[in-house]
């Protein structure tokens, strides 16, 4: 399978520049020339499998070329060895409505379901290749406890993991910085999600310093993290046999995961539609519904994993909705760099709107989400999650929907007491971290003051 960026079609890449880069030089993200599309004949033989045998079939076809599928298929083993449930996810019925629960892996968190996979194929790739990389990577809440779980510890890579400071839980960040591994490094930024994502953005863009480091990032752009995120959509409409196609809603921010379920829609999977659940950062809510791709001031909320007004992935739909004309979306998103602003045309819109729904819901709908909840179903949901079922009924939808569950309720305990007065305990394999030193350095919001960090860390090594 070949690849181009989202910026210039023109030039073609294979996955492993994919893979290692993460992101164009360009500024534009991965995405597939063409797509391996199953038949529903196919599809249907895939119900016997196994949620590892799935992720088999389902990710082989976008990397053949880098790797053999029986080293494909040890490498997904050996990345869900640590999951808390033997099919990795689970579903589980809320009332009318089904929840995909995606947290049982070592952090509690989807993000692990891919990171886990990505932290095995970089290692695949590097032992074999007597390479070394330096992963920097932004993190809302999640990504980066996932990201370092995946890769600490691992021979010829570390980790930079920038997370705004005093805007994720405490649960968050202490599955951050309590990790004593040598190749592990946390910076606390004196900013927003936003400002740590635009510094990872514009170190890629920086060639020079870039390619001095090794560097690479394992954020949702990346398009390994998308391909092993859109099995469990697969997996899920399986399990579930239904002989028509399934609405899923997903709590999104950076619209990775939903992007991941629009690409399973596109390979020939039976979804209806795609339900894109926001908190009040609603951006993606009001460009979906009304065309307006704006970013405002990023609200800090208790589900801040959402705390996003650039949604990074949301240029991969821009894409497509533009005819894959990759001029029209330098041009889009150039303009939206710019003016933080870019009005999607009607006919894009309507396009869009065939595919995906949208809608939004303040913290005090998200708490009473999360009440109502537990007192009618005994179900303790995250903020996130709370979002999800919140956003499906907002809408109207009765019945047979599919939530994805992003994160385990532990996580966010100040939420869940304020919502229920209960506490949500941590496993106990995790109850340590409560007590554990952390390490983390605080940062101002300045690009080079972050490069000379890196330098300074990579040098001291």
């Amino acid at each position: 399978m070949k690849y181009v960026s989202t910026r210039n079609s023109q030039k073609e890449f294979n996955f492993k520049e994919v893979f290692i880069k993460g992101l164009a030089d360009d500024g534009g993200l991965f995405v597939p020339k063409s797509l391996k599309k199953f038949t529903e004949e196919e599809i249907n033989n895939m119900s016997n499998l196994n949620y590892r045998e799935l992720a088999v079939k389902i990710m082989f076809p976008f990397c053949g070329d880098f790797i053999y599928e029986n080293e494909l298929k040890n490498i997904v083993e050996k990345s869900y060895l640590k999951f808390r449930e033997d099919d990795i996810v689970k579903i589980t019925d809320i009332g009318n409505h089904k929840l995909l629960e995606l947290f049982h892996g070592p952090t509690l968190a989807f993000k692990d379901i891919a990171m886990q996979f990505i932290g095995n194929l970089y290692d695949f790739y590097l032992k074999n290749n007597n390479q070394n990389i330096n992963i920097i990577v932004a993190t809302s809440g999640d990504t980066g406890a996932a990201a370092i779980d995946a890769i600490k510890g691992k021979k010829n890579m570390n980790i930079f993991v920038l997370h705004p400071n005093n805007k994720i839980s405490k649960i968050q960040r202490k599955l951050m910085t309590t990790v004593k591994d040598k190749n592990v490094f946390n910076i606390a930024i004196d900013g927003n999600f936003d400002d740590c994502q635009n510094l990872v953005k514009s170190m890629f863009e920086d060639l020079d310093f870039s390619k001095s480091i090794k560097m690479s990032g394992v954020n949702s752009i990346n398009w390994a993290r998308i391909i092993a995120q859109s099995v469990y959509y697969f997996y899920c409409y399986l399990k579930l046999d239904k002989k028509k196609s399934i609405n899923f809603s997903v709590p999104t921010g950076n619209f990775g995961d939903v992007y991941a379920g629009y690409l399973s829609k596109k390979m020939g999977l039976p979804i209806g539609r795609l339900i894109v659940a926001t908190n009040q950062n609603d951006i993606l809510h009001r460009a979906i519904s009304s065309g307006k791709y704006i970013a405002n001031q990023v609200e800090q909320t208790i589900s801040p994993s959402m705390d996003i007004q650039v949604a990074s992935n949301f240029e991969r739909l821009i894409y497509d909705v533009l005819d894959q004309n990759s001029n029209k979306t330098k041009d889009a998103m150039n303009k939206f760099k710019k003016e933080k602003k870019y009005i999607i045309d009607d006919e894009s819109i309507a396009r869009i709107n065939n595919d995906f729904l949208s809608e939004s819901l303040n913290q005090k709908e998200t708490l009473e989400v999360i009440k109502t909840n537990y007192e009618k179903h005994g179900v303790i949901l995250d903020p996130h999650t709370a979002v999800g079922l919140g956003v499906v009924n907002k809408l109207g939808f009765d019945k047979d929907c599919v939530i994805l569950s992003t994160a385990h309720p532990c996580k966010f305990p100040e939420a869940i007491n304020q919502a229920i007065q209960k506490n949500e305990n941590l496993p106990e394999e995790l109850n340590y971290i409560l007590d554990e030193k952390e390490n983390f350095d605080i940062i101002e919001n300045n690009l080079e003051t972050i490069k000379n960090y890196i330098n300074q860390k990579l040098n001291a090594n």
